[in-house]
């Protein structure tokens, strides 16, 4: 009687518990996710996107310029940014504190730096700080190679221009996507022509070219060239609703090495990537028990061991 008692009291606590409920509401199935086309934003997005797929989640990415990305995040549009390099966009995290619009929810990476350079070769040649600059206008055609229209970094740059720092009144921001500067330095490198631009680390740029990193511009760029931090920020509020998708990202932290071999998957092995991320993980299982630690599948079961099947690990 005692053992029919106790296997009808465990059946009904096992019929009471159903089906494993799910992590996130269904509202949080679909991850909405901007990229301002820099590739170690496309590369960790990347990453993101394979793991998510494998946790039953939809990851839809936007290409979005840093500005509107930031406005879509304050219009509940955009929920998650991994691209918040600091203390370079702290002009849009003082517009988003303001607004409440967004929360930091890691930070992804260290060590980053982000500032001028030039090739070895004009260093070389006595062009190692800023206040170099000015003195070889005519060789460098007045002209400074930033990225994409509407970056926080052209801006820094022409705000630059406009003080007259440096002297360099009357030289010209070149905006254009990060492929299109990059060629022009191949094109100036191949031709020993004289080439300022925009530089940051991780990046396969600091492997395939010889270049130097300026100093003197603390004051727009930070110390240490241009030493930053990446954080990962989510809209307001999406993390409560959220909350296992929101460990995930909280989770999900990179460093040098990862993205400089994702970013050369994709621009020097031509890679896609998705599959860049795929090849990458699959390559390097051991970074998936943090990234993976306390989160589960969308429908709530463990995550870690639904990832590495569906992995092929």
């Amino acid at each position: 009687m005692t053992r029919m008692l106790l296997a009808a009291s465990a059946l009904s606590l096992l019929l009471a518990a159903g089906p494993a409920a799910a992590a996130d509401a269904p509202s949080c199935k679909t991850i909405r996710m901007s990229d301002p086309g820099w590739t170690d934003i496309t590369s960790t997005n990347a990453i993101a996107g394979v793991l998510l797929s494998a946790l039953g989640y939809k990851q839809d990415v936007k290409t979005l310029s840093v500005p509107i990305g930031y406005e879509s995040m304050k219009n509940r549009n955009v929920d998650v940014f991994l691209g918040n390099w600091m203390p370079a966009q702290q002009k849009f995290m003082d517009s988003l504190n303001e607004a409440k619009a967004v929360e930091v929810l890691a930070t992804n990476l260290s060590g980053a730096k982000f500032t001028l350079a030039v090739p070895n070769y004009v260093a070389d040649a006595g062009v190692k700080d800023f206040k170099d600059l000015a003195t070889n206008a005519d060789k460098f055609d007045k002209q400074i190679y930033g990225i994409e229209p509407g970056a926080p970094a052209n801006a820094n740059i022409q705000k630059m221009v406009d003080a007259n720092d440096f002297g360099l009144k009357g030289w010209k921001v070149v905006e254009s996507g990060e492929q299109a500067m990059l060629a022009q330095v191949k094109r100036s490198e191949n031709g020993k022509g004289w080439i300022v631009f925009l530089a940051w680390a991780p990046h396969p740029m600091n492997e395939k070219f010889a270049i130097t990193y300026l100093s003197g511009g603390d004051a727009y760029f930070g110390a240490n060239y241009g030493g930053a931090d990446v954080r990962t920020l989510a809209r307001t509020g999406w993390s409560a609703e959220c909350p296992n998708a929101a460990t995930f990202f909280k989770n999900l932290k990179f460093d040098l090495a990862i993205e400089n071999a994702m970013m050369g998957k994709i621009l020097d092995d031509g890679m896609e990537a998705p599959a860049a991320a795929k090849a990458w993980l699959k390559a390097n299982p051991a970074a998936l028990g943090p990234w993976l630690e306390g989160v589960t599948t969308f429908d709530g079961k463990p995550g870690l061991p639904a990832v590495k099947a569906a992995l092929g690990l």
